[in-house]
Order: C-alpha cells, then sequence, then structure tokens
C-alpha cells in the first residue's frame, strides 16, 4: 500500500478552521477520509486568519505556490489559480489537480501539462445550478423585487402603480454561449414561451432546433432583438470584454443583462456609465472583473443592478454532486487510475506522467 497524499485549498476552511459546507452535510473529504492509503489535509497557509484582514479581499487571487506541488500527490482546487509559476521547482510527485467545479480558466493546462499534471473536473455539477441562477435573476429584474421590497421596508405603499413588472411570455431571451448552463437555461424558459435566441458559434443546430432555440450568425443581431441577454460562455482571449460599449449601445432601453459566468466577459466600467445613464433597464450579476468586488465599486450605487457575490449557484445538491465526482477522481488517481474529465489529455501519453500515476497502481483492487 502507497500512500496518496491530498491536499484541498485552504478556502475549503471557515475562520474556526471547519470545513465549508461541513455544517450541512457537504464536507468534501467526507468520501477519501475511511480510505486507508489516503491521507488528506489542507492549505493552511491559503485558509483564513482572524489575524488577517485583508484574505477576504485576496480570495480570488490566491495562488498555488512551489512548496504547494512539493508536498501533494493531488490537489483539490477551489477558488485559488494554478500558474506556470507553480511548477517553479518542477512537480516530481504531484500527479493531479481535481478543480473542484466546472470552470477552469484561473489553470495554467499548458503548464500542468509540462509538469506531467493532469487536471480533471466536475463538468455537469453546476449545469441546473447556475442555469436556475440566471433565471432566477431574470425574475428579480423582470418583476422588479428589488423595488417592491424596499417599497415595503419604506412604507410607500402609494408607488404601487409606479412600479409593475413583467411577465416572462412572449418576450424575447438572448443566450449567449449554448453549452451545458446555456441549454438548461433554454429548458427552464420552455414552459414560459419566451422566444429564444442563441448565438454560439460551435452549437450544434440539431441539437439547437430540439431546444426551441433559433441560432443566430451574430452578436449584434442577438443584442439587437433581446429583451433577456444571459451570458453563459467560457471566459477566453476572444470573449474577454465580448459586451463593451458598443455592445451595450445595441441593446434595448428595456433590455436586461444577466451574467453568472464570468465577471471578465463585460466590460465592467462601460456597463457602469450604461446603468447610470439608465441606457438599458437594469442588470443581475453574480461575477465582476475584480472580486470580491471593491466596496467602493460604482455597481454598489446602482438602484438598476442585482448583485450576489459569486455564489448564487451554490446549492446543497450541487455542493454534494461536486464533492462525490472530485472524490472518485482522486480515489481512481490513488489507485493508479485516470480519472474522468481530464481537461489536458495530452497528458497522458506523457511517460513521466504515466510513471507517476504507475507508482500507486498497487492500491486498486484486487478481483
Amino acid at each position: 500500500m502507497r500512500t496518496f497524499k491530498v491536499f484541498f485549498t485552504g478556502d475549503f476552511l471557515r475562520l474556526d478552521g471547519r470545513v465549508v459546507g461541513s455544517d450541512v452535510g457537504l464536507d468534501p473529504l467526507e468520501l477519501l477520509r475511511d480510505v486507508p492509503y489516503i491521507e488528506c489535509g489542507f492549505l493552511l497557509d491559503q485558509k483564513p486568519s482572524a489575524d488577517d484582514p485583508t484574505y477576504w479581499e485576496r480570495l480570488y487571487s490566491l495562488e498555488i505556490q512551489p512548496h504547494h506541488v512539493a508536498q501533494a500527490n493531488a490537489l483539490v482546487i477551489c477558488r485559488p489559480w494554478v500558474k506556470a509559476s507553480a511548477f517553479a521547482d518542477g512537480a516530481e510527485d504531484l500527479v493531479v489537480i481535481g478543480r473542484a467545479g466546472a470552470g477552469y480558466d484561473k489553470i495554467d493546462l499548458q503548464a500542468c501539462t509540462e509538469n506531467d499534471v493532469a487536471v480533471f473536473n466536475a463538468p455537469d455539477t453546476l449545469t441546473h445550478s447556475t442555469a436556475s441562477a440566471a433565471f432566477l435573476l431574470m425574475q428579480v429584474l423582470l418583476r422588479r423585487l428589488p423595488e417592491l421590497e424596499r417599497m415595503v421596508r419604506e412604507g410607500r405603499w402609494d408607488r404601487q402603480a409606479d412600479t409593475i413588472g413583467s411577465d416572462l411570455t412572449g418576450l424575447t431571451l438572448g443566450i449567449v454561449g449554448l453549452g451545458f448552463t446555456g441549454r438548461e437555461l433554454a429548458r427552464l424558459v420552455a414552459p414560459f414561451r419566451m422566444r429564444v435566441l442563441a448565438y454560439s458559434p460551435h452549437a450544434d443546430p440539431a441539437q439547437a432546433q430540439a431546444l426551441g432555440v433559433t441560432l443566430v450568425p451574430t452578436l449584434d443581431e442577438l443584442l439587437r432583438q433581446a429583451d433577456v441577454v444571459s451570458l453563459h460562455c467560457r471566459l477566453t482571449e476572444q470573449t474577454r470584454h465580448m459586451i463593451g460599449e458598443r455592445e451595450l449601445a445595441l441593446l434595448k432601453p428595456t433590455a436586461y443583462l444577466i451574467n453568472v459566468a464570468r465577471g471578465e466577459l463585460i466590460d465592467e466600467a462601460a456597463l457602469v456609465r450604461c446603468l447610470r445613464e439608465h441606457r438599458i433597464a437594469g442588470a443581475g450579476l453574480d461575477v465582476f472583473e475584480v472580486e470580491p468586488l471593491p466596496l467602493d465599486s460604482p455597481l454598489l450605487t446602482l438602484d438598476n443592478v442585482v448583485l450576489t457575490p459569486h455564489w448564487l449557484p451554490s446549492t446543497r445538491q450541487q455542493g454534494r454532486l461536486t464533492n462525490t465526482l472530485v472524490a472518485q477522481g482522486i480515489l481512481r488517481a490513488a489507485q493508479g487510475l485516470v480519472p474522468d474529465n481530464i481537461l489536458n489529455r495530452e497528458v497522458l501519453e506523457r511517460p513521466r506522467f504515466r510513471a507517476k500515476l504507475a507508482r500507486f497502481a498497487e492500491n486498486a483492487p484486487r478481483s
């Protein structure tokens, strides 16, 4: 039996040292603790500390360091970056990195491959919860829920007639990116008889047709027609700031913009100007260019935007499924087997990776 050392990033821990979610049955180590050849721990220099008031400001800029790589056979990543600099001292013992979620834009896959480290994720665990988060923001904005809630708190029932929302039926939804979450959003709105457009250059036309979605050839065409635009594409150099001043100008003055994907898809300064001048009806944002959103952000001063802290898709069901898939991937690696959902598949043919993985074949169950 060969010990397989797994370290979870420190942002899995609360200030008091408890595991996030453990109080609601979402302990990410639960399925690994009793495996005799797996040794679990946390990167404690990344955990929140009462002596570090800047921790929460740095939460989304944490990075994996060479000393983290040196001590692990596997790393499980929540928020930290994995840059090429993490491998400054090589990766003699690190076999896999598990991403506890779907997105992997903060992981340098090329650097991982060059250092013979396989990266896997949990690609479908956030599909429904992310799509339903977008759907929720649509309803909140169209029904003008924040204004109605303030009306009650301020005792201004006389403003009822000034605040009338809209139903989804008959409106046009524009989905940017018809991947897992984009298709799930299309399924969620189907009973509401919305007209659904999608801009997604690599989408399968037959798949779109089966969902009742009309593919449009350009983003501009989608923006001009949609009453609600919801972003569901990956962040790449091509999609960074894909919604800027010019694109916002194409939206109807009654349109809403929703982003539950990545904050950098939108030029935030341009969006602030657009919202401040009421050139669109409003926006719902769960993600931002800088996270956590600075307390001096002008977005916080606007009353036509709904803001949530990059957490709206996080649910108990999603967390349980993610933990299960990540644990299964770690368990396979600890047995000398290739995990499912490898993102850098070219690493599988590299002799050094295969040799590192083979060290743990003795842990595989014998038939």
